[in-house]
């Protein structure tokens, strides 16, 4: 934080910092402030009152010092000598201690900063004090946890056991004679005496345990379901051996026994979760294919089975203006409403939003389009909900297996293009599927055929665009996807990255982009780093880092030669998968970098939890860069942001020479836009350096 108040603020210790900057300054989340060790604040931020519920202006004038009026008394010694002590060798500092807020309570903060010179060569603390109470009970609670855990473990034992070949018992522990409902270990013994009858589930579970001993000579999580004393069952994984005596006769088995009925309740519920939309109960996307494949083998010639793409008309109104809640409900009752129109050989599904599918089979066409108007009747029937009188319509597309597609991709696409027609004549609609569909639903279908098809046709290819730094001078290039499809011409990236992303293809593009960025990069001179950009999509589908880690061993690229771009949104998402998601690519050795940064979000908290190192400041503030403009204040802000943070901030879009000039002086350190180049096909990117090798826009003043 320093340095970004070394930046914002003048010497002068009772100056303001600018507007600009002051409101940036305001917006962070804790308290900013410039202060000495005994005397009244220069400045206070308004992040105060959310920090400790003092006002500012009530700090600021504080005769015997910010710090002092706020530190508890017993962390006061600690913090005195540990400030004094930065501003006499004025030097950074970063402490955390408890303070007092207005109302009595206390506060774990972190204080981070810097002892700089101020006016008449006095030093000053220029520094943040940010929320740690969380994290410091975290730490607390862990502590507690792991001691707690860890007498646990030294003291408990798990279920064990030595029991004969024909079924009983030889010895047995209290853990197994209490998981199995017995007071004791003599009563297990005594009343259990044919384990293969008494205690599985399945009849031949015992039969099934000792053939696994007999062909493999052990089971390891053997998992059956067993019964307790009291007839209630549980779940239980076994792992067992058979001991022999010296003539290889066998005595007896022993083993272990662990209660996994939670986990088998856990693994029932995800399994749920996997086929069944937990808001409605209805099939999800997953279970539909299942129930799809279903309806064809059991066809047997007789009728026709349609797949019918039902939307509600005016679902986004109501959810809007009655919420979200209402909104829930609202999908709930017509949930219900589909599957009593319909009979209990259909199937209904939810696909996503107000969006639902329907599988039915009738004997004649009639009967679909009678069954389907009954499904339009059933939806726009009034419906009262929270005091009001809901009038719901839907619009159904139809597509017939068979005679539309053969398998579900096929006619949920026909079926789209269906229900936007039947949409586009009115409320309450029903269209069945045919080629001569409204032209821009048939144009998006070929567009997404043949975007499937583009990468084993070679249609995908990948341009760079240099940045380079402060003298000019080439540092890296960004990787981004071209295509060029034979009957549409060249596509937009805004064009076709939507889709990749709608129809799943984006994971494939971006693996090829990575690999081919990656193999190229290698052939570079010196350092040259190549930067490639990841969807949301690829972060969350768990294969990131391998396919990080396949690129890099397959091109021979240094890791520290790759950037990963990541838009905020990504970064936004509070979750543990997404901290351990960037800790591993960061254990691999690559760079990460924050893209588009400060377009839609005011928190910069997610900058200290994650291992970042580069800040793309997007190009709508450099467009605009003006030395007297709102935007240059804020990359100027930026700029020193991340220099505190020890990141790279890089500037793009910089298409003329004032602008480069002026971002430079803002203190940004590489440049990317068409000032320097126009993205480059691979095979010119070599000449390029060869030409520029120098620098691209002369030397830097």
């Amino acid at each position: 934080m320093g340095a970004v108040m070394t930046a914002a603020f003048p010497l002068e210790a009772a100056s303001p910092p600018p507007p600009g900057l002051l409101c940036l300054l305001n917006r962070l989340e804790g308290l900013v402030y410039r202060a000495g060790l005994d005397r009244s604040a220069d400045f206070v931020s308004t992040g105060s009152v959310a920090l400790c519920g003092h006002q500012a202006a009530w700090l600021q004038g504080r005769r015997d010092g910010l710090h002092r009026r706020l530190v508890v008394a017993e962390d006061w010694p600690r913090v005195r000598r540990a400030l004094a002590r930065a501003l006499a060798e004025q030097g950074y500092y970063r402490l955390e201690y408890r303070l007092r807020c207005r109302d009595g309570s206390l506060k774990w903060v972190k204080d981070s900063g810097r002892a700089l010179p101020g006016a008449g060569g006095e030093a000053v603390l220029e520094g943040m004090l940010s929320d740690v109470q969380e994290q410091v009970q975290d730490r607390y609670r862990l502590a507690r946890a792991e001691a707690r855990y860890q007498g646990l473990f030294d003291h408990s034992v798990i279920g064990m056991f030595q029991s004969t070949p024909d079924g009983h018992y030889l010895a047995a522990n209290q853990a197994l004679a209490e998981m199995y409902g017995y007071d004791a270990t003599t009563a297990l013994m005594a009343e259990l005496k044919d384990i293969g009858n008494r205690l599985y589930v399945m009849p031949d579970r015992r039969e099934q345990f000792k053939r696994q001993i007999r062909e493999r000579g052990f089971v390891s999580d053997f998992e059956s379901e067993v019964y307790r004393q009291d007839g209630s069952t549980l779940w239980i994984a076994e792992t067992a051996h058979a001991v022999h005596d010296l003539d290889g006769e066998l005595l007896y088995y022993q083993g272990t026994v662990e209660d996994i009925t939670e986990r088998k309740r856990y693994q029932q519920r995800l399994e749920y979760q996997a086929n069944y939309d937990l808001l409605t109960g209805l099939p999800n996307r997953h279970l539909l294919v299942t129930r799809l494949e279903q309806g064809r083998q059991q066809a047997g010639g007789r009728g026709q089975l349609a797949l019918a793409f039902v939307d509600l008309d005016n679902f986004k109104v109501i959810n809007d203006s009655l919420g979200h809640a209402t909104g829930d409900r609202l999908l709930i009752d017509i949930a219900r409403r589909l599957e009593s129109a319909l009979g209990a050989q259909d199937t209904v599904a939810r696909y996503g939003g107000d969006e639902f599918v329907l599988l039915a089979r009738r004997e004649s066409a009639e009967a679909l389009h009678r069954a389907l108007e009954r499904v339009l009747d059933a939806v726009s029937a009034p419906l009262q909900l929270d005091g009001h009188e809901l009038l719901i319509t839907c619009s159904i597309g139809v597509a017939l297996l068979g005679a539309d597609g053969d398998n579900l991709e096929a006619l949920l696409q026909h079926a789209d293009a269906a229900m936007y027609s039947a949409k586009s004549r009115g409320r309450s609609g029903l269209c069945f599927y045919n080629r001569q569909l409204n032209a821009p639903a048939v144009a998006r279908l070929r567009l997404e055929a043949a975007l499937r098809r583009a990468l084993e046709r070679n249609e995908i290819d990948v341009h760079f665009q240099p940045k380079v730094d402060r003298d000019g001078r080439p540092r890296s290039f960004e990787a981004l996807v071209r295509w060029h499809n034979p009957e549409f011409g060249a596509i937009s990236p805004a064009e076709f990255i939507p889709i990749a992303e709608e129809i799943g293809q984006i994971e494939p593009i971006t693996e090829f982009v990575l690999a081919r960025a990656c193999r190229l990069a290698r052939a570079w001179p010196g350092e040259l780093a190549v930067a490639v950009n990841l969807s949301p999509r690829l972060f969350h589908s768990g294969e990131l880092c391998r396919r990080v880690e396949r690129a890099l061993a397959a091109s021979g690229l240094a890791p520290h030669r790759l950037e990963l771009e990541l838009t905020e949104g990504i970064l936004m998402e509070k979750n543990m998968r997404a901290v351990a998601q960037l800790q591993a690519l960061k254990a691999l050795g690559v760079r990460l970098a924050v893209d588009d940064f400060g377009t839609g979000y005011s928190s910069l908290a997610y900058l200290r939890r994650f291992p970042l190192d580069i800040l793309k400041v997007d190009k709508s503030f450099v467009g605009n860069c003006r030395p007297d403009a709102s935007d240059a204040i804020l990359v100027r802000a930026i700029s020193s942001l991340g220099r505190e943070l020890g990141l790279t901030v890089v500037a793009e879009g910089v298409e003329t020479r004032a602008q480069w000039d002026f971002l430079r002086q803002a203190g940004c350190d590489e440049f990317q836009g068409y000032l320097f180049a126009r993205p480059l096909p691979a095979e010119q990117t070599l000449a390029w350096l060869e030409q520029h090798r120098h620098g691209v826009v002369g030397a830097a003043p």
